[in-house]
């Protein structure tokens, strides 16, 4: 039985039969309660639950859906296979690595550690040492995850998204095949590989049947966010002449990751690539006012790639979105402020509020400024848990136990004892076999055998000696029971080489925690890497006793949040659009969709500043001022005559109030022909 709640669009959906089904769903129309709502009429009419695929961008938003299958009373809605692409990716290559070539103890290397190894290819074949600029491991890990999750050529990608790089495209290209031969000796995949060789798998004659006979219905959301290659898997996973049976949910005006490869075109070319869909669209709006949605309708509008739909909502009336010129950054700042606390005595608290940017540092005027009015805040961004340097070193730890020839993670490892740097490390790996899969497992060498090392760090590699070997014995077999011997080992560890110990070692506890619902290692370590938690204990700052603050985020991380009013700052051309992104149409629509989706999070109250004037003092007495306009997609007729235009306000405070600051063969000839 359907949820009465459900408008006439989303019942649609829900009860759609068989083929290829696209839902068109726009910001606040009740995406996921409709999907949700499909998963429960699918188990009501007797598909079973082992046999429904269900791929999200998160486990939390699949975790959400199967629950209220569960409380609609399908108790066995939790056998359903619902995860991430990358997490269903892992779980099938486990179940058929052999036929690709793999093994099934192969380990997951995550972005991190992906970048570690292309800097070590980076030094082994002698570009760190040129006296010429060559790209940094990070650069290096960019072009890769493009070219292989876009399909793209090496050299075109370089030439369109990195050209400072195209000097260097020769030995790029050597770093990369090297790339992919040193994971094919590890045993190591990275994110990009679980892709690549769940596509390899589904598109076997030998083992794509098999595969895609597994579920009888495929339900993807967030459509508008996934790569060439996700399309593709899904296109092999419901090939032509087979029974289509495959939903996807998305809103081509909300994608806006381009920059990780993901591309529109998926969503705008389905029907074509699926032959037979039904389209359904959900327009009606449960979250903003009219006067917002008007805004949102009309900037969207002048998109030439987009489906057709206009947003409405039972929510008449409400105050006219503000469209507010500033004097300068510090004005922007001042105006704000004065916003938010007007709001807040309004009745709105500072939770329900919110300020969303393009980029980080553009909120550095307001945050000083916020700091001098006493307005807490908590913004959004920056290093999630896994990137912390303490949890990586417990995790290296394990990975060690797990796949001895893991060369990133023993490369961190001997790193951790007093003394020892990157040559020593080098040299113990060398002595211990890391990268000869022939000799005894390196674990057992390190354990059972002397190794020089340098003088001074003896005592701490028998503490670590002695930490690995409390994990190997069998009375220690669990992944948290490990984690508590390694946690010892890293007390000492952590207070030498990092700051604020007490919260980094904390963080070890929460680690040891999220172990102790796994028995075995392999499997916590690789659910752990796909699907991280979001944030780091010391990294987050000491917790706040206010009961209230005010959010600060990107508008990247806001996607999918709401708030009651929202402030969008540095509305003007060069940050939205972002000046790095006006040379092509593509990156141009890509930047309108981006301020679509900030002005689609607001409920009741939404209010758009720019500066006039950005001031920067180089020198003393050496004032330099540059000059900045409305974006270009505020400032049409159109958009201008759905906002109160407000003149900038006079800046009275002193200058000195303001701080400025086949399998393995069939992935890698898809690699190699990419890199050329």
């Amino acid at each position: 039985m359907f949820d009465d709640r459900l408008n006439p669009e989303q019942r649609l959906a829900a009860a759609h039969g068989e083929g290829p089904l696209l839902i068109v769903a726009g910001a606040g129309t009740g995406k996921t309660t409709t999907l949700a709502a499909r998963v429960t009429s699918l188990l009501e009419r007797g598909v079973r639950p082992e046999r429904v695929l269900l791929l999200t961008f998160s486990r939390r938003a699949a975790r959400e859906m199967l629950d209220r299958a569960e409380r609609a009373g399908h108790r066995d809605a939790g056998r359903i296979w619902g995860g991430t692409f990358h997490a269903v990716g892992n779980r099938l290559l486990r179940v058929h690595a052999q036929a690709l070539g793999l093994s099934p103890a192969f380990t997951v290397l995550d972005q991190a550690d992906g970048a570690d190894v292309m800097n070590l290819l980076r030094d082994e074949l002698g570009y760190a040492g040129r006296t010429k600029r060559f790209p940094r491991k990070e650069t290096l890990a960019q072009i890769h995850s493009r070219v292989v999750n876009a399909g793209e050529k090496l050299d075109a990608v370089v030439e369109r998204h990195y050209p400072w790089c195209t000097e260097e495209v020769d030995g790029i290209r050597e770093i990369f095949r090297a790339y992919t031969a040193r994971k094919r000796e590890q045993q190591t995949l990275d994110y990009d590989d679980l892709l690549l060789f769940w596509k390899a798998l589904a598109s076997a004659p030998t083992t794509g049947p098999d595969v895609a006979a597994m579920f009888d219905h495929i339900l993807v959301d967030e459509y508008q966010d996934t790569n060439a290659v996700q399309a593709d898997i899904l296109e092999s996973m419901r090939p032509e002449g087979t029974p289509r049976n495959l939903t996807v949910v998305g809103d081509d005006a909300q994608a806006i990751y381009g920059f990780r490869a993901a591309t529109v075109h998926n969503i705008l070319a389905f029907p074509e690539r699926f032959h037979g869909t039904t389209l359904v669209k959900l327009e009606r709006n449960y979250r903003s006012t009219t006067p917002i949605l008007d805004l949102s309708n009309a900037v969207i509008a002048a998109s030439a790639q987009r489906h057709e739909k206009s947003l409405w909502t039972d929510r008449a009336g409400g105050p006219t979105p503000v469209l507010q010129a500033c004097l300068d950054e510090a004005g922007q700042a001042d105006a704000v402020c004065r916003a938010v606390l007007a709001a807040r005595e309004r009745g709105t608290p500072l939770k329900q509020q919110a300020v969303l940017f393009r980029a980080a540092h553009h909120s550095d005027v307001l945050e000083v400024e916020l700091l001098r009015r006493n307005i807490p805040f908590v913004k959004f961004g920056g290093l999630k848990f896994l990137e912390a340097a303490h949890v990586k070193d417990a995790l290296a730890m394990l990975r060690v136990l797990e796949n001895p020839h893991d060369e990133v993670a023993w490369f961190r490892v001997l790193q951790l004892p007093e003394g020892m740097g990157p040559a020593s490390a080098r040299t113990v790996m060398d002595r211990i076999g890391v990268r000869r899969d022939g000799d005894p497992s390196p674990v057992v060498n390190l354990l059972d055998h002397p190794v020089e090392v340098p003088k001074g760090s003896g005592d701490g590699v028998q503490a670590l000696r002695s930490a690995l070997a409390g994990c190997v014995d069998e009375d220690v077999a669990s992944p948290a029971a490990q984690l508590e011997r390694i946690r010892t080992y890293l007390e000492p560890v952590i207070a030498r080489r990092y700051a604020s110990a007490l919260a980094r070692i904390a963080d070890l506890d929460q680690l040891a925690l999220l172990a102790r619902g796994y028995e075995r290692r392999g499997r916590f370590l690789a659910e752990l890497t796909l699907d991280p938690p979001a944030a780091s204990t010391d990294l987050a700052g000491p917790p706040s006793l206010d009961e209230d603050y005010l959010i600060l985020s990107t508008i990247h991380s806001a996607k999918g949040l709401e708030w009651d009013a929202v402030y969008v700052i540095h509305a003007t051309d060069g940050c939205i659009p972002s000046d790095m992104a006006t040379g092509d149409e593509e990156e141009l629509e890509e930047e309108r969709r981006l301020l679509y989706v900030a002005l689609t999070r607001a409920r009741d109250e939404l209010v758009l500043s720019y500066p006039q004037r950005y001031y920067k003092r180089q020198k003393p007495r050496d004032d330099v001022h540059m000059y900045a306009v409305v974006s270009r997609f505020l400032d049409t007729a159109d958009v201008r005559a759905l906002v109160d235009e407000r003149a900038p306000a006079i800046d009275v405070r002193e200058e000195d109030d303001v701080a400025v600051t086949t399998g393995t063969a069939s992935v890698d000839g898809y690699l190699a022909d990419l890199f050329g």
